[in-house]
This record gives structure tokens, C-alpha cells and sequence, in this order.
């Protein structure tokens, strides 16, 4: 007898390609349909549930089908569910705007709304560039970037992206783009602390801004942690030295916030923890806690000032049919609602530190190597043999009810903020298990 999921799959794999994926996988590594969800949990049509320990790519911060979120979004869609924002405004995106200025560091005044994180990232770009052209200075069109750095896979975030898997097939049609050198602790060598590692980074970086600064539009990061590169985490210090630097060298700064922010690096955005702010942020992913796609850059009153004229080609010609859609805004303040109101920041501390605690025999075990956490993510190698770690990995915690999705070697948690101490417990326990059979 056919099973509801085993429909759901054929139907799946005949008519969707999956993003991120090499079809032909799922010959021998099935989809796994999705039929509903709660709180930290994913169930199939077939009954069983799967902690979702990767947020479902990060976005979902609250869980699935919070409550709070849920009515936000259905008080607003008896009101507005779209107009475009081109010619007109409407009061979810004015408060989110006024909101997230109000939050974000230093002085970001200005959103411009979009749909994804490669979306955000385009338009950070471009501003940078049409920023310093509307200024007189059309020569600086160049960007540098972290070694090992994700920003998208749109042709513009992909040009400062240097994951050699989503770059190399499309490099024929990317600008040229500098990379310096990454500040990821793991690359320390041994003996060499964090912070001492990071500065030396920033040594390297202020020999690239000292020579080419003169064409460099921007510097782009992830701060303080490079998602793609495998949670790869270093010291603030980089952060800090990098802002001095750029501001030095007259170059912009990109602060990708589009997965460290809202919360996960242990602070609402992770530049605050070198107390720092950028002359662009980017955020997306979180921001309407998984439900509806939104992204936005927050920029400053020079950088805006630069394109407020009376002739139309210096402004910023840039937009997206849905952005500042109502319900995704609507969404956001539902979702920054509950970090006020919810003391969330304060709240993870302590799931954090009790995860943390739960981790010790995974952090010791002698398959693991480089255990590391910052606020809510925590991530790990393991030292494997299995020709392809990483697609084993993953089923083997389906079989375990829980989604992992490890980079290479690299296994990693970005839980829900919702987790409670028996989801916590099950999540430590069963990849142990999986670690101890790697």
C-alpha cells in the first residue's frame, strides 16, 4: 500500500527541482514530505516528527505557527495584503522602517525593502557603486570580501561570494572581485588566540585597503561568524579594526547581517559585540521569523544624501514587485513584538547555557574537533571516514527525528528560540549517537 508521503514524493520529484540539490540523489535519498508544523517541530505525511535543529535554513526563530506571528499576519490581510510601495507607503512598512532604524547600530535611517538575502545584497552593491559614482568618483567599482564569505547566488552577491561549489560553474559572468584573508579561528595557528588571529586578518586587509582602496567601493562581510564557510566564528576584534579601516580608506562598509542578525550571535545584531555600525546592513531570513520572504538595507543619511536630486538619474533605480509587502512587514513586528515583550535575548542566555551544559560529551568526544558556540549556534567537525559525510549525516538523523543539514564535515544547530529542556536533551543525545557511529 502506497504511503501519503511516498505520493507526496513522486509527485515532488516529477514536478519541482529542489533548490540547492543534485536531483539525481534523491534516487537513493529520499524528500521528505511536509505536511504541518509546530513550534521546534516538522511532521510528515506519515506521522513522524523531525526537530527542525537548522530553523529550516535559519529563518524560522520562533518555531513554526507561533501564535503571536499567526495573528499578526491574518489581522493584517483583512486590511492590505499588497500595493506596491513605488509612488505609495502604507503604516506596516513606515513602523518596520521606524522600528529597525531604532534598533539597528549607529545611525541607519533609510530601508529599502526587497524579498531575500541575495536580493539585500544586490542592493548594497549597487548603492555603494552609484553612491560613490553620484559623489565623482565613478572609478571605485571594485568590492572586497572574506575569503570563504557567502552573500547569495545572484550574479552581484555571487561576484563577493567564495564558496568554490556555487561559484566556479558561474565565474565566466562575474566581475572580478578581491578577497582578503578570513579571520576564522579554526585557521589560528597553534597557540595563537582568537583575537590575535583576527587582527592579523585585519593586518592583511589594511595592505589590500592601503594599495587598492582608490577602486574599492565597499568592503562585504559576515559578521562574526561566515555561515557557508561552516559557522566559521572569529574574535570582534576584526569587526572593530575593519570599520577603522574602511573609514580610513574611504570605503564603505557591508555588514550581511542576513543570518547573524535578530538574536543568533547572542546579541539582536552582531555588530554591537564590536561596537561597531556599518555603513550598509543587510538583513533578511529571520526578520518575519520564517513566515513570509522579506529583506531590507538600512543605510545612513550620507550615504542616502547622495541620491536626493532633482534628476531622476541619480537616484536609486532599483525595485522589487513585492517589496515592503504589508504581511512580510506585518510579520517582522510581530516578530520584534516578541523580542520586546518576551525578553528573547536575555531568554536564549539561558537556553544557550543549558545546551551548552547538555553538549559537554559531544564537545569531548574524540570524533569531534574545533566544538564551538556564540549565542544561539553551535557547530562542530567530525572526523569521518564516510565518503560523503554529510548526505549520511543527514539521514541518519532523520531516522532520529531530527534535521540536521552539515556543511562537508561540519555538523551544526541553529535551533528555533523555542526549544525547551526535553527538545534540548533529545537534540544532544541523538547526535551523539550519530557522532559516536560517524
Amino acid at each position: 500500500m502506497t504511503s501519503a508521503n511516498d505520493l507526496w514524493l513522486a509527485r515532488s520529484r516529477a514536478a519541482v527541482w529542489h533548490p540547492c540539490t543534485q536531483m539525481k540523489q534523491h534516487e537513493t535519498l529520499p524528500l521528505v514530505p511536509i505536511a504541518r508544523a509546530s513550534g521546534p517541530w516538522l511532521y510528515d505525511f506519515d506521522g513522524r516528527r523531525y526537530f527542525d535543529a537548522v530553523s529550516s535554513w535559519w529563518v524560522n526563530l520562533f518555531g513554526h505557527g507561533h501564535p503571536a506571528i499567526n495573528t499578526a499576519i491574518g489581522a493584517q490581510l483583512a486590511e492590505l495584503e499588497h500595493a506596491m510601495l513605488a509612488g505609495f507607503t502604507h503604516r506596516p512598512a513606515v513602523e518596520l522602517s521606524e522600528r529597525l532604524s531604532a534598533i539597528a547600530p549607529g545611525r541607519l535611517g533609510h530601508c529599502f525593502f526587497a524579498s531575500d538575502g541575495a536580493s539585500a545584497v544586490e542592493i548594497a552593491l549597487k548603492m555603494s557603486f552609484h553612491s560613490w559614482r553620484n559623489v565623482g568618483r565613478p572609478e571605485k567599482t571594485g568590492f572586497a570580501s572574506l575569503e570563504q564569505g557567502y552573500h547569495g547566488e545572484t550574479l552581484g552577491a555571487l561576484a563577493v561570494t567564495d564558496v568554490a561549489l556555487f561559484r566556479d560553474a558561474y565565474a565566466p559572468l562575474l566581475r572580478r572581485n578581491t578577497t582578503v584573508r578570513s579571520p576564522d579561528a579554526r585557521r589560528a595557528s597553534p597557540g595563537t588566540a582568537a583575537r590575535e588571529h583576527a587582527l592579523a586578518a585585519a593586518d592583511a586587509l589594511e595592505a589590500v585597503l592601503a594599495q587598492d582602496h582608490a577602486s574599492i567601493a565597499a568592503l562585504i562581510l559576515e559578521p562574526l561568524v561566515q555561515g557557508a564557510a561552516g559557522m566559521a566564528m572569529y574574535h570582534p576584534a576584526y569587526l572593530k579594526r575593519a570599520r577603522e579601516l574602511t573609514t580610513r580608506y574611504g570605503v564603505h562598509l557591508i555588514a550581511d547581517e542576513i543570518m547573524t542578525g535578530f538574536g543568533r550571535t547572542g546579541s539582536m545584531f552582531a555588530c554591537e559585540q564590536a561596537q561597531i555600525a556599518p555603513d550598509f546592513l543587510c538583513l533578511s531570513k529571520g526578520i518575519t521569523g520564517g513566515y513570509l520572504p522579506l529583506s531590507v538595507v538600512l543605510t545612513t543619511d550620507s550615504v542616502y544624501a547622495t541620491f536626493y536630486d532633482d534628476d531622476a538619474s541619480r537616484a536609486f533605480l532599483h525595485s522589487h514587485s513585492y517589496s515592503g509587502n504589508p504581511l512580510a512587514c506585518r510579520a517582522a513586528l510581530a516578530v520584534l513584538d516578541l523580542f520586546r515583550d518576551e525578553d528573547v535575548i536575555v531568554r536564549n542566555r539561558a537556553r544557550a547555557s543549558e545546551l551548552e551544559r547538555l553538549a559537554q560529551p559531544l564537545a569531548s568526544h574524540s570524533n569531534i574537533r574545533n566544538f564551538r558556540h556564540l549565542g544561539m549556534i553551535w557547530a562542530f567537525e567530525v572526523e569521518s571516514e564516510r565518503p560523503d559525510f554529510s548526505r549520511w549525516c543527514f539521514a541518519e538523523a532523520l531516522k532520529r527525528e531530527l534535521l540536521l543539514r552539515p556543511i562537508g564535515n561540519t555538523v551544526y544547530w541553529m535551533p528555533p528560540y523555542v526549544l525547551d529542556a526535553a527538545d534540548a536533551e533529545l537534540l544532544t543525545e541523538r547526535t551523539l549517537e550519530i557522532v559516536a557511529c560517524a
